[in-house]
């Protein structure tokens, strides 16, 4: 039998066989996170809950809270206790019940931001079909069941993102020269492609960077995203996302000012609490190195400084071409590299790289990459990382991430799929002044090509919203609101998994964050796993 005798698989064209399609995936769904992942008991949310009710009504500081049985507790800085202060108010079921209502509406802002206005025309099977998808998601997985705030910051993120990409003006001086002139704006070629003058400032953009600063102030590894604000030239953002990280920091300081004395002098300098660093889920850089046995800080810091020179270089160029989501998207990469911790379910802040390679076609790549980080790989070397095998299947995700920084084709911004409907002013040659103008027959020759100028000026007329990041006709995804066309320019967070303290072989049982495991009765006792 050749490849040419086996029949194609369609998808379904009716609206009853699409319906049988995404129930028949929904139930796969279902039956695989039920039997293969190990559900993590709300365990992060527990430690939240437990620090809280204790700072609140035990009269406890918020950094001597220990999960019973476990040498586990709070690992934020204060400002995060202060911001989930009022589950002290609820039960410990409400509280679960509302964290689950939270990520559920920040992954549909999440997806809102990524897929663009594109979204709608995918309907219910489309949503059917993302929705499958996500629930495999080892990273989504993880951070819903252990009730983590990891989608939380990347909604507060990626709504920066949108502001600034929507109404936002440019760096000075960035401004493109005078062209031709041009129905929807000015444009002058470059390098292939057409650059459109700078939208007017909206009055939602003076409010960009404040999602980024309060989402440094819960959690210390999105501050990169301040700095990539510097690289793009964006100082009134930055200042905001610094001034809300500062304010927030400082209110902590008034309502909590022992804990957040404990914290910025003792608590974040110290790297017992936040677990071993050569625990499998630990998929950074750091991670890598002390599985290998290198304990040097200096290796590590060498590698973390030429990681942030290329996120520079290619972050910067991305945001020169107008790709927001592209600069955004490295970032979060870089974040999640260079932490010293990065415990799987930070891993959501790879999903901005998946939404590049599909917006750019490629999603084959994006497939087989995000079929990677569902399958769980990493935990087949839980007790034991050693040899090559252990170097490549053990740091699985970490060499997903490197690769997407390095290879990530940042700057293509995407064309309009719909089919050019070009005027006739533009595409026909002019008259001849010699002899009248007729209509043409069919046995007459082709009509004469159009000057080159009447060319180019005719694809900038059909482009229009095409150079933009998801086709937005608002500008938006575009940094300084730059739009550049296809040819593209390539140019530490505590977490929730910790080990034993001790070396040898684990129990699975007693291991809430194994991956194929059965789950432990009570994962709160478990001696060799990390609070959040």
């Amino acid at each position: 039998m050749t490849p040419k005798d086996v029949p194609a698989v369609r998808a379904p064209r009716t609206d009853r066989g699409r319906l049988l399609l995404v129930l028949a995936l929904a139930l796969a769904v279902t039956v695989f996170t039920a039997t293969v992942p190990l559900l993590r008991d709300w365990f992060d949310l527990r430690v939240y809950y437990g620090t809280v009710d204790t700072w609140i009504h035990g009269d406890g500081r918020v950094y001597d809270y220990l999960v019973p049985g476990t040498p586990y507790g709070f690992t934020y800085p204060p400002f995060a206790a202060v911001v989930m202060s009022p589950m002290a108010l609820i039960g410990l079921r409400t509280a679960i019940v509302t964290a689950l209502l939270l990520n559920l509406a920040a992954l549909a802002l999440v997806v809102r931001v990524l897929s663009g206005p594109g979204w709608r025309r995918h309907g219910w099977y489309g949503a059917g079909l993302a929705a499958c998808a996500l629930a495999l998601f080892e990273p989504l997985r993880d951070t819903i069941s252990f009730g983590q705030v990891n989608l939380l910051l990347l909604a507060l993120v990626l709504a920066d993102a949108r502001l600034l990409a929507s109404g936002s003006l440019p760096p000075s001086g960035s401004l493109p020269p005078s062209g031709p002139p041009h129905r929807h704006g000015r444009a002058r070629q470059v390098r292939g492609f057409e650059r459109f003058r700078w939208p007017r400032r909206s009055g939602w953009s003076r409010w960009a960077g404040i999602g980024i600063g309060l989402a440094a102030a819960v959690k210390l590894t999105p501050a990169l995203f301040i700095g990539l604000l510097l690289i793009a030239r964006r100082r009134r953002a930055a200042a905001v996302a610094t001034a809300a990280a500062a304010g927030a920091t400082a209110f902590a300081a008034l309502v909590a000012p022992d804990a957040s004395r404990f914290y910025w002098t003792q608590a974040l300098w110290d790297t017992n609490r936040v677990g071993r660093l050569d625990y499998v889920s630990n998929q950074s850089l750091q991670g890598v190195l002390a599985r290998l046995g290198v304990e040097s800080r200096a290796v590590w810091a060498v590698l973390v400084v030429l990681v942030l020179c290329g996120w520079a270089w290619r972050a910067r160029r991305a945001a020169a071409s107008g790709d927001v989501q592209g600069a955004f998207a490295l970032t979060g990469l870089t974040a999640c590299l260079v932490s010293p911790v990065t415990w799987v379910h930070h891993l959501v802040w790879l999903l901005p790289s998946f939404a590049v390679l599909i917006r750019v076609g490629r999603p084959r790549v994006a497939g087989a990459l995000y079929a990677v980080l569902c399958t769980s790989v990493v935990w087949l070397w839980f007790d034991d990382a050693s040899g090559v095998g252990g170097f490549l299947g053990a740091n699985a995700y970490t060499w997903v991430t490197l690769g997407l920084l390095v290879w990530l084709p940042v700057g293509h911004l995407p064309r309009d799929p719909r089919p050019a409907n070009r005027s006739t002013s533009a595409t026909a040659a002019p008259p001849s002044a010699a002899a009248p103008t007729t209509s043409a027959a069919s046995d007459q020759p082709p009509a004469p090509s159009p000057p080159p100028a009447l060319t180019v000026a005719a694809v900038a007329t059909v482009g229009v919203g095409a150079d933009r990041v998801d086709g937005a006709a608002d500008g938006a995804d575009r940094v300084g609101g730059r739009s550049p066309g296809a040819e593209g320019v390539d140019g530490a967070a505590p977490g929730p998994y910790r080990g034993s303290g001790s070396g040898g072989a684990r129990s699975a049982s007693s291991e809430p964050t194994g991956s194929t495991r059965p789950a432990a009765a009570k994962p709160q006792s478990s001696s060799s796993r990390a609070s959040s």
